[in-house]
């Protein structure tokens, strides 16, 4: 039977999540859930109505059968998820403090970090409209790094729009690979989803401006930056806009960049209008700010034009 294809090919690492909860005299128990920059950003795509499919690999145990029984309920299309029988799913650790949570990782050696350049689905790619990666897919191991820029190699060769997430994470590598790494794919990328926090690190640049400025002279046709608390910069080399913040009553921020990431892909998608993606893409970011935990507070597309809709009465 002919696999099918999806608009969005997304590449990365999933990770099975487990939040500590205690109650008053009892010890503390864990909740699982789910998390992975890219797998989120691939969820949050769908619930929004985008056709998706994730490249990854996962353990062939329990924690495995869970990744799959979730983007199976989801719709995210596992063609192409290698089952890996000697090596781990990666896990995190949440540990909720007084002032917001504490992340312990246990990633080293998983399934996904073991991917090889031979292991990207060629024609899987080529027949996405866009490829989604980030600098968390690159920073796991050198051969998922190969692995990453073999995937944005086969989409540049073949027209598909290569999305990039600079999610930089400094406890998984030094700051000069990082930098040097993740200027490189920006320079490969058409959509860039760069952090204002993140920037600031590799560039050494402080004012959005001049950080939408940086990404667009690096390659990229699009940047769309994100500003937590301060909203997003859609930028094209000939227009920008600033989008304001929504107001929520944020409980948890995990995910919400990743949320950003796959709402924007899928309205980008849907109108060719990156302004009115990124306006849609901050309203489901906000959401997901509302509840807990990566992937349960990701809203669906009747929330989030609720939201839209909700502000346009507003004035």
């Amino acid at each position: 039977m002919k696999k099918r294809l999806s608009d969005i090919v997304c590449l990365g690492e999933p990770l099975l999540e487990f939040t500590e909860v205690t109650k008053d005299g009892e010890d503390p128990a864990y909740v699982r859930g789910f998390g992975g920059d890219t797998s989120n950003c691939a969820i949050a795509a769908v619930r929004q109505g985008a056709s998706v499919g994730y490249v990854t690999a996962v353990s062939a145990d329990d924690f495995g059968d869970a990744f799959f029984s979730l983007w199976k309920a989801e719709g995210v299309d596992t063609s192409y998820v290698i089952r890996a029988p000697d090596v781990n799913t990666g896990i995190y650790y949440v540990f909720p403090t007084p002032t917001g949570r504490n992340f312990a990782y246990f990633r080293a050696g998983s399934a996904a970090s073991c991917m090889r350049p031979s292991d990207i689905p060629e024609g899987y790619v080529k027949g996405a409209k866009v490829l989604h990666v980030s600098g968390i897919s690159q920073a796991i191991s050198d051969s998922a790094c190969d692995a990453v820029f073999r995937a944005m190699e086969i989409a540049r060769e073949n027209g598909v729009k290569i999305s990039y997430d600079s999610n930089l994470r400094l406890k998984l590598w030094p700051i000069s690979r990082a930098r040097a790494i993740i200027h490189e794919s920006m320079r490969l990328c058409d959509i860039a989803f760069p952090s204002f926090d993140d920037s600031r690190h590799l560039t050494g640049l402080f004012e959005a401006d001049a950080i939408v400025d940086f990404y667009l002279e690096l390659g990229a046709s699009l940047v769309a930056l994100k500003m937590g608390e301060k909203g997003a910069m859609i930028a094209t080399p000939d227009r920008r806009v600033r989008i304001p913040p929504y107001k929520v009553e944020p409980i948890d921020a995990t995910g919400a960049g990743d949320t950003f990431d796959g709402a924007f892909l899928a309205e980008y998608l849907e109108h060719d209008d990156p302004f009115v993606a990124g306006r849609y893409a901050a309203a489901a970011a906000a959401l997901t700010t509302t509840g807990l935990g990566a992937v349960s507070s990701i809203p669906k597309r009747a929330a989030v034009e609720e939201m839209l809709q909700e502000q346009d009465d507003a004035g």
